[in-house]
């Protein structure tokens, strides 16, 4: 069952949730990305890509500054916020489509929310150590915007099942979302591909995402960000960017697995992949 939501920005933008898979074009403003590092890291070629993006089917664009690859220099916020804002203040007014921000630094979400952001995206879920418990809800609750809400963790080990390990770090995100006053209905999960889990966890988590969509009985939308990722490189023996037609596969087991929106490098190829296996996956669906 895919959770159905209309998100209505002040800017007049609209994302609906829950109809047909929506595809997250990704834009690295870094220079050392594992994919596609330095490619867009200027304002000429940042704002050229993202028409491109749209042009290609992208429904939004998410912008980051950092990469999370392992082995990344992490930045300070202040590091982060040089970097990134001088994109979000020439791209948001200008993009079409909405523009969420990929950051787990709560005072970079604040100034992003500032520049008219539509979307927080969080890959610590709302745990990052780093700062006092509860600083990025803080900010969702205070901007009213949507926050996607990703399973990490610093290790790769599970006690147990491993659906069950990351349904019980939803449910402490969400506690902190709570106290914090988000609006449940602003959370997006998100079950973190490629971060905190090795080659076999990211096969049996796409396997079983759909137990990820429903948590204590409760619906909610789940974006799958599995493009060009390492466990394809491991079962394929693929370079990164050889990894496109692989990564629309994986796409296709989420859409089915009722994953709602793909966060994704090439969007032309998946966008045709999810407006097929929509068009399946929904056909004959009045009659019955």
């Amino acid at each position: 069952m895919r959770c159905k939501r209309t998100y209505h920005f002040a800017d007049g933008k609209e994302l609906v949730l829950g109809g047909r898979t929506l595809i997250m074009g990704i834009l690295n403003v870094t220079p050392d990305s594992f994919s596609d590092g330095g490619q867009w890291n200027t304002l000429a070629k940042a704002k050229e890509h993202v028409k491109q993006m749209v042009a290609d089917g992208a429904d939004l664009i998410d912008i980051g500054a950092e990469s999370t690859r392992p082995g990344s220099t992490p930045l300070t916020a202040e590091e982060e916020q040089a970097r990134l804002l001088p994109y979000l203040r020439a791209i948001v007014p200008e993009s079409p489509v909405p523009i969420s921000v990929d950051t787990y630094h709560a005072a970079t979400a604040r100034a992003a929310a500032a520049c008219g952001v539509h979307i927080l995206n969080d890959v610590w879920g709302l745990q990052y150590a780093g700062e006092p418990r509860g600083a990025m809800a803080q900010v969702a609750a205070e901007t009213e915007l949507p926050i996607i809400v990703m399973h990490n963790q610093e290790d790769k080990a599970y006690t147990g099942d491993v659906i069950a390990c990351m349904q019980d770090f939803f449910r402490r995100s969400l506690a902190i979302a709570n106290a914090a006053g988000v609006k449940r209905d602003n959370i997006i999960l998100d079950p973190g591909i490629g971060f905190g889990k090795d080659t076999p966890t990211n096969l049996l988590v796409q396997r079983r995402l759909r137990e990820l969509t429903v948590l204590d009985g409760e619906v909610y939308p789940l974006l799958l960000a599995c493009s060009r990722k390492r466990f394809i490189g491991d079962v394929l023996n693929l370079p990164s960017d050889q990894r496109d037609i692989a990564t629309g596969a994986a796409g296709v087991v989420g859409i089915l697995q009722d994953a709602c929106m793909l966060r994704v490098h090439d969007v032309q190829t998946m966008a045709q992949m999810a407006r097929l296996t929509d068009a399946i996956r929904l056909a004959g669906q009045e009659e019955d």
